[in-house]
Order: C-alpha cells, then sequence, then structure tokens
C-alpha cells in the first residue's frame, strides 16, 4: 500500500459526501448568505486541516463554523472563534500574525496544525454520530501521518473525547476533561482547554490568559 499523504487526505476530505444532511446544509448556507458576507462566494465544502504540514502540536477542534470555515475554507477563519485562536497562537508564538480572515490573509503556522474530528458545518453545531464516525478515518490517517506530533491540544469537552476515540488503548479510567486537563497518551501528552466559542469568551470563563496558559504549557511539553 503507497503512503499515506497530507495532500491524499486534503483531497478526499474536500471533495467528501458522505454524508446527506451535512452536504445539504452547508451548500443551502452558502447559498443563503449571511447578510453581511453576502458579496461573497462561499466554500460550501469540507474543509481540510491548516498549519504546519510537520507539526510537533496538533490543535483539534470541533467542526467548521456555518459562515466561518465553510465560507473561507480554512479552519477556525472567519469567525470570532477563531479570531481568539490565532490571536492567542500569534502571542505564543505559533503564529505569524494575528488575524486570520481568509483564506488567501499569509496567515502561517509555525510547529502547528489545526484540525477537527467533524470537516463539514453541522446544524445547530451538532454532528450525529453518524456523522462523526464517517469523517473519522480523517482524524485517523492525520494522526498517523504526523509522526512528529507531541501534544495534543483539545478545544473543548467534544474535542478531548474525539482524540481519546481515536487512540488505540486509551487510558482507563477515562481521563476527565477540564481546562489544564493533561493526559499521558502514549507517545503524547494531551492537554485540555475550554472552546474559544464566543459563550465562554464573551462570559469570562475563558480568558487570553487561561487560553495562553495551556498553549505555553504545549510548548514547555514538546520542548523538552
Amino acid at each position: 500500500m503507497p503512503e499515506d499523504s497530507l495532500a491524499a487526505i486534503d483531497h478526499e476530505v474536500v471533495n467528501c459526501r458522505l454524508c446527506p444532511r451535512l452536504v445539504e446544509w452547508r451548500e443551502q448556507v452558502g447559498r443563503e448568505k449571511r447578510a453581511s458576507f453576502a458579496d461573497q462566494d462561499y466554500w460550501a465544502r469540507p474543509v481540510p486541516s491548516f498549519g504546519d504540514p510537520d507539526p510537533w502540536l496538533l490543535i483539534v477542534g470541533l467542526a467548521p463554523a456555518a459562515h466561518g470555515a465553510n465560507r473561507t475554507g480554512r479552519m477556525f477563519t472567519g469567525d470570532r472563534s477563531g479570531d481568539f485562536l490565532f490571536a492567542a497562537l500569534h502571542r505564543t508564538g505559533f503564529a505569524n500574525q494575528p488575524q486570520a480572515v481568509s483564506a488567501d490573509d499569509g496567515l502561517e503556522l509555525t510547529g502547528c496544525r489545526v484540525t477537527a474530528p467533524v470537516r463539514c458545518a453541522p446544524p445547530a453545531n451538532k454532528p450525529t454520530r453518524d456523522e462523526r464516525q464517517n469523517c473519522a478515518p480523517y482524524l485517523d490517517r492525520e494522526f498517523a501521518l504526523f509522526r512528529r506530533v507531541k501534544v495534543v491540544m483539545a478545544l473543548g469537552g467534544i474535542g478531548w473525547d474525539a482524540v481519546l476515540s481515536h487512540v488505540d488503548n486509551p487510558p482507563r479510567p477515562k481521563p476527565k476533561f477540564g481546562h489544564g486537563a493533561e493526559a499521558r497518551l502514549g507517545d503524547w501528552k494531551l492537554l485540555g482547554t475550554y472552546h474559544p466559542s464566543q459563550q465562554n469568551t464573551f462570559t469570562g470563563r475563558l480568558t487570553p490568559d487561561m487560553f495562553d496558559a495551556v498553549l505555553n504549557r504545549a510548548r514547555e511539553v514538546g520542548e523538552r
């Protein structure tokens, strides 16, 4: 069997139509645009991972936002969660700029890649179990491909559970999610943080200092 490649994974992701509900929703959103983006062409397809092609830090979210990555075609780009995430990655030395507005804005990540267990925007941000299972092989293949990964950072409890579901022989009892939680998964260290959603960042449940602390912890672990 030929060795897998990032280009092959990305090609299959972008052209995937396995989940009829998600295909219908992402394309509907692309047609019935938010008024503030009415003059833009929506991506309206599955979204590949983004960042360093040989990362030591892998950040795992949930799924593209309907008017964020589903619009721009790049993970966490064009929405408030991405604004928070990439500003933090810039402050902590992983990104060359703090803004993420479009796929051609010049943003680059060093040592870090951003991915998700679900690659299409789901209605109400809630993919079904079958949809998660259909998408699971893409993340499995990325884990196998990115051999330099030392730290996996899960954004939220769903991201945490998704990572654990992709691990052979996960620890028992199951490591409990929390902001700043840590678990050893073979050669990786799993770190947890609250998701940078508006319901967390606007309420103060997640602050820039809190998020930066987890990213700095990731660097501390990764540079050992």
